[in-house]
Parts: structure tokens; sequence; C-alpha cells
């Protein structure tokens, strides 16, 4: 499996650098025993160097990370992954990206503006999301959080309904079966379950299409997620496990999650996992087909691990500032996945100044139309959320709607004999 002989050699290159420097044994039994504790201070300060120097290869993705775009726009190969993508493929992945991120921003504006009650920014994740998005078929099918703003684009979800559920006024907005897109979850970590269990039906059913789960790197330490993970393996399940590491769940940075990688963890549970550079599209789009292949072939699960950065807030409830410097946002603002497609497109003469002049407009206008739609969307109807509760009706829901009726109706008798007696 390529996958799991890429994650060999990364650990044989982590692993070739470990141990005491050569020739430390002979030079401390040359050594007067007076000067023991001197002798023995390189040896506590080797960890240190070696714990500084993985710190700084992890923040990097570390060795084994795959990459075909660099962060400067360069196209380098990998030995196990690689796509050819024409011309208008990669300008379709860098208008997504494009439009997703000023559909984002029209959102935080309009949260801002109390115009939504709640937004989750995808900001700096749009390479994560739609490289992983347009490697699905119409077929396969998609558990997402909250935050797959992109991927909910790629499968042709209205943003104007999407919105409609930060606004209260839906419960989702769209039909699951029409998209093969299931609802937002927001319970964390909760969606891998449903996703597997999906996944163990349509391999009952023998179906040869694959199902993928979302969720972000706190979330890995949930127990719904390694019970996932455990029936995903034992039972064969055609699912890939998509974890979106931003860095941080929260408040919480990685490393206060996970002892290792992320994605080395699959190994405990059975199957194989990668780390991709999630800031590269064109390196999610290669692994992310990999992946749903793998499954799709009935090899079983996978776990994606797209190494990225949340830019923004974790939701628009939020302050980052309280608890990661501005630092580290301007690193991770020079790996710009939208910055880093368009500079190789550029630099190939794969897009000229009219198309991006063109997208630009075309930008506008989606986000007037959103921000059009949002402000003119009607209040639902307030017996709706008996409708969908089950799919046959239940005695439980008819009384609990008729009590609901009975009580709205109590306020619009006291208006009218309010308004009679005045």
């Amino acid at each position: 499996m390529t996958v799991e002989s890429t994650a060999a050699r990364g650990t044989t290159r982590r692993g070739s650098g470990e141990g005491a420097p050569a020739g430390a044994p002979a030079a401390e039994s040359a050594a007067p025993a007076k000067k023991a504790p001197a002798r023995k201070a390189p040896a506590r300060k080797a960890p240190a160097r070696k714990a500084a120097a993985k710190k700084t290869a992890e923040a990097n993705g570390g060795p084994e990370l795959v990459q075909l775009l660099t962060p400067e726009g360069e196209r380098v190969e990998h030995p196990d992954y690689a796509v050819d993508l024409s011309a208008e493929e990669l300008r379709g992945l860098y208008r997504d990206m494009v439009l997703t991120r000023r559909f984002d921003a029209e959102a935080t504006s309009l949260q801002r503006q109390g115009e939504l009650g709640l937004w989750a920014s995808l900001l700096g994740q749009e390479a994560a999301q739609i490289g992983s998005g347009r490697a699905l078929r119409d077929d396969d099918y998609v558990f997402p959080t909250y935050r797959e703003h992109g991927v909910a684009w790629c499968r042709g979800v209205d943003p104007a309904n999407l919105l409609g559920m930060f606004r209260g006024v839906n419960n989702g907005g769209w039909d699951p079966n029409s998209n093969n897109f299931h609802l937002y979850t927001i319970v964390i970590g909760s969606q891998t379950l449903h996703a597997t269990g999906y996944a163990m039906g349509i391999a009952k059913d023998g179906a040869d299409s694959a199902v993928i789960a979302y969720f972000g790197d706190g979330a890995s330490s949930q127990g719904d997620v390694a019970e996932a993970f455990t029936f995903a393996a034992v039972y064969n399940s055609p699912v890939v496990f998509f974890c979106q590491n931003n860095q941080w769940a929260i408040s919480e940075p990685t490393e206060r999650q996970s002892r290792v990688p992320i994605y080395q963890r699959a190994q405990g549970f059975g199957f194989p996992g990668v780390r991709v550079d999630g800031n590269d599209v064109l390196a999610v789009l290669a692994v992310t087909r990999a992946a749903l292949e793998h499954a799709r072939s009935g090899q079983g699960p996978m776990l994606v691990e797209a190494f990225t950065y949340r830019m923004g807030a974790h939701t628009t409830s939020d302050d980052p500032t309280r608890y990661r410097a501005d630092e580290e946002r301007a690193a991770w603002e020079a790996r710009d996945p939208i910055l880093r497609l368009r500079t190789y497109l550029e630099k190939q003469g794969l897009a000229d100044e009219e198309f991006f002049a063109a997208l630009e407009r075309e930008s506008e206008e989606l986000g007037s139309s959103v921000r059009e739609k949002i402000r003119t969307m009607p209040d639902p109807d307030t017996m709706a959320m008996f409708e969908h509760a089950y799919a046959d009706g239940h005695a439980l829901v008819d009384e609990e709607r008729a009590q609901f009726s009975e009580y709205l109706a109590s306020f619009t008798d006291t208006d009218a004999a309010e308004q009679k007696g005045a």
C-alpha cells in the first residue's frame, strides 16, 4: 500500500536522528569521576534540542507531508500521489476557492450585523475542502461537521439555504439525499459514527460508492471518533475519515490533543493514514481520490489528515487573540492556499488578468446575492419543526403538535381580547 510505505519512510527518517552522539560512551569512561555532572550536561540538553527540532518539523507538517504545490507556487512531484489536471480544471479549483472565501466573508459580516446568530468561518481551509470535495463522485456520501462550507459548495448546496440554519429559520435547509450531503452536525465527532454506519450499510448493499466523514483535530479526542474507527476497521467499511487539522480546537493546540501526528493514530486501529498539505489543493485532491478509491475497492477505511490552519476565529463568538500569537497567523498567511494556486497559474500562463477580473466580479455578485437572500428570508412556519421528526409520523409527536398549537392560539386569543377591550 503506497500510503503505508510513505508513512514508513517518514518514521525511518525521524528515527534515524534519535540516540546519543557517536563516541559518547568512550568519552564518558575516560573522564574523571568528579566531572560527571559537567559530562552529563550535553546529554540533558540533547532532548531539548531534539524536541525543538521536532516541533519545528511538526509546524511544517513533517517530512511525511504529501505536497504537490509549494507555498511559493512551484509544482513538485510525489512518488505515491499524482494529479494531472487541465488548465480549465486548475482554474475551476481556483474559482471554487475564491467564491467559497467570498461567501464565507459575507456570512461573517452578516453575523456581525445581527443577521445570523453564529458563524463558523473556514478562512484558510479552502484547499482542504475544495480539494477533497472535488475528489468525490456523485454517488459518494458526505457527513460534514458545521464548517464544511466549501464541500457544501462542491455538492451543489445553495449557500442561502446553508445560512438559513445559522439565521434560525430552518433545520438545515437542504434534502441530504438530493446532494448526498448530510445536514451539518453540531455535536462534536458524532458524524463519524453516522458515516461508519452508512458505509457499513452500502457495503452490505453491494454498492461501490464511498463515504467521507469530516472532523477536526479537537474531535479526534472524542470517544465517538475512536468508536467509529473501531467499527470501520472491524467491518472493513468503505469510509474515509478526513481530519482537518487546523491546529486549534477552539483554544487548545493540537499538541494537547495527541502525542503523535493525528494520521499515525490510524495504525492502532488497523488501517492506513496519510498526512497531506491541507493548503495545497492539488495534493488534497490527489490524496483524497486515492483514499476514496482505497475504500471503494474493498480495502477498508483510511484516515486523511489535512494539515492546515484556521485563520479566523473558531466561531464568531470566539476571540483567538486571547490564546494565539499574531506571528503564528502571519507565518500561515504565507502559505495561503488561494495565493499559492494563483501564483502557479500566473507563472505557467494558465490564467490571464481577464480571468481574474471576471472572477472578482462574480465574487462580488455572489456576496450581494447572498446578502439580499438572507435579509429577505421569511420567518419559518412555527409548526414545521414537527413535520420531519419521524418519517411515518408518531403519536407522541402528534400530541405535542396539538399542545403547542393550542399554546400558540392562547396568545392570539389574549391579544384579540386586549384589542377588543381597548
